[in-house]
């Protein structure tokens, strides 16, 4: 299986390199191209064998798999570098959420597939989720899953689920960081413990608790209950922080979701507005 990438930003580099790492794919197997070339060609040094192409066509042609790891407004130039060189046998896989299946089933002869993946990826652990357009067969699917059960376990996901659940698995590692770190934060300003040790101590207790909620099969409130002796230390800080974070986590999704629709139209203006011009 030959699998190309275009774009070699921080998704993509991550994917390549969580998939070689994880022994998925040798790096002979992969061709990159990058708006910038000399940062596939530097991607490449790295992994012998991997190819370096100078143009998206090239990173595609050949390619029985090709994921798309470029911003949303970057897709539609994209998307017309490979049409003269996509052919229908070829998995086509977008990585961003504001890009439908829909903009590109109506642009390339090809099968089709969205995947968000995670940074925990990168640590062969998280989810990638996985939604499909209507030209990808059951062994079409069986193969991008197998390839993405080496670094994650894949998820199929309705469409109209990409935003929330993009929201808990890909933007969730750097919600839950940054709470994790105001944590610590407070942790030294109050007591004067050292930093190396507060985020050594809160690193595993978070490594822990996830796999309280996952191997040890806890919900979030059963862990809860479990560490909360009424009237103790822990309810009375939970009462507190019920009371603190009252509607946070609603205006948090709000805002994701107002961001989503706005590349949305974005996306879709960009596809949309050539075909009328063409008419």
């Amino acid at each position: 299986m030959n699998v190309g990438f275009i774009g070699t930003g921080t998704m993509g580099s991550l994917l390549i390199e969580a998939l070689i790492a994880s022994g998925a794919l040798s790096p002979a197997q992969i061709a990159v191209s990058n708006r910038t070339f000399a940062k596939a060609q530097a991607l490449a040094d790295r992994y012998s064998g991997m190819r370096a192409e100078y143009t998206n066509a090239g990173a595609a042609s050949g390619c029985d798999i090709l994921f798309l790891c470029v911003k949303p407004l970057e897709f539609k130039k994209v998307v017309d570098d490979l049409k003269s060189v996509i052919r229908p046998h070829q998995i086509v896989i977008s990585i961003t959420s504001p890009v439908l299946i829909s903009h590109l089933e109506g642009e390339l002869d090809c099968k089709i597939a969205k995947v968000i993946p995670s940074i925990t990826n990168y640590v062969w652990s998280g989810a990638s989720l996985c939604i499909y357009g209507e030209r990808m067969h059951a062994e079409d699917k069986e193969l991008l899953e197998d390839l993405l059960s080496h670094i994650s376990e894949p998820l199929r996901i309705d469409e109209s689920y990409t935003r929330i659940v993009s929201d808990l698995s890909s933007c969730g590692p750097a919600f839950i960081s940054f709470l994790l770190e105001q944590f610590i934060e407070a942790a030294v300003e109050e007591t004067g413990i050292g930093r190396e040790e507060a985020e050594r101590v809160a690193s595993s207790m978070l490594l822990g608790t996830g796999l309280l909620l996952t191997e040890g099969g806890l919900t979030p409130a059963d862990v809860q209950a479990r560490v909360a002796v009424p009237g103790g230390i822990t309810a009375k800080a939970l009462n507190l922080l019920r009371r603190e974070t009252d509607g946070v986590f609603n205006q948090l999704i709000r805002t994701t979701h107002a961001k989503f629709n706005e590349d949305l139209v974005k996306v879709s203006t960009a596809f949309i507005g050539e075909k009328v011009n063409g008419q």
